[in-house]
């Protein structure tokens, strides 16, 4: 077997393992916080609002919770390895073996998919008991989710190269993937947003990848789901390509 295709492998394992070997704490609470969000919201609003004229809240809500756990998850599972390895001074044995840039990038950003998955797929899980969805359009759910999280993970992956101290990465977090999740559609339709907020919302590409998402369950959106899937799709090709001219240039990891 190709030394490399082993390196690959081997670091694919690892960073599985390492979120894995804590899943009550890597998966098991993201989907916990979901569900109360889900409690309270659905609790305090189902019998006031409907979205796209017939759609429970609590039904429009979960797949944006399902989504925002995804993309958060997938983001904190390559950037939070990636500045422990920095700081620990382990990633030295990352950089040592034959590995390719473009491996290193697919072994962090695929294990930061599995991580965005496995907690996407709990929370839709602990919200069925409360909530009739519909599948409307399954391939859609499926493209959205993989390229969402593709992208949190490549995101994640720059924002661990970019960081040098744990500070930073949270101030990464907290004012870029944070509000940019936050308000992007998870908790309302944005067409209930005066006219200038939803013309904000239109340059936020969270909101493509929620919207999109949201489309593969009911069958509606606020936007064409092909303009949202363009637009997620641009993302990622450019976060893919800035990511990996990072690594290739060694970036903040190679002296």
């Amino acid at each position: 077997m190709h030394d490399g295709l082993v390196g690959f492998r081997t670091l694919l394992y690892k960073e599985v393992l390492r979120f894995w070997k804590v899943s009550f704490q890597t998966v098991g609470a993201p989907v916990l916080n979901a569900l109360l969000y889900l409690l309270i919201f659905s609790h305090v609003l189902d019998r006031h609002v409907t979205v796209y004229g017939e759609v429970a809240y609590t039904a429009f809500l979960v797949p944006g919770l399902v989504m925002m756990s995804l993309l958060q998850n997938a983001f904190a599972n390559s950037s939070s390895s990636l500045i422990q390895s920095k700081i620990t001074g382990n990633i030295i044995f990352v950089l040592l073996p034959p590995l390719s840039y473009r491996e290193f990038y697919a072994a962090y950003v695929i294990a930061s998919l599995l991580r965005g998955l496995f907690v996407g797929i709990g929370v839709l899980l602990v919200s069925l008991p409360f909530v009739d969805l519909p599948l409307a359009a399954p391939g859609w759910i499926l493209a959205f989710g993989l390229m969402g999280g593709a992208i949190l993970g490549s995101l994640g992956v720059i924002a661990g190269i970019w960081a040098d101290k744990f500070d930073q990465l949270a101030g990464f977090q907290n004012f870029l993937i944070m509000p940019l999740t936050m308000l992007s559609g998870v908790f309302y339709s944005i067409h209930s947003l005066p006219e200038f907020w939803q013309g904000v919302s239109h340059i936020n590409p969270f909101f493509f990848m929620i919207d999109g998402f949201r489309y593969g369950f009911f069958g509606q959106s606020d936007v064409s789901p092909w303009l949202s899937l363009a637009v997620v799709s641009f993302c990622f090709v450019f976060l893919a390509v800035l990511t990996l001219a990072m690594l290739a240039r060694g970036y903040k990891l190679r002296a």
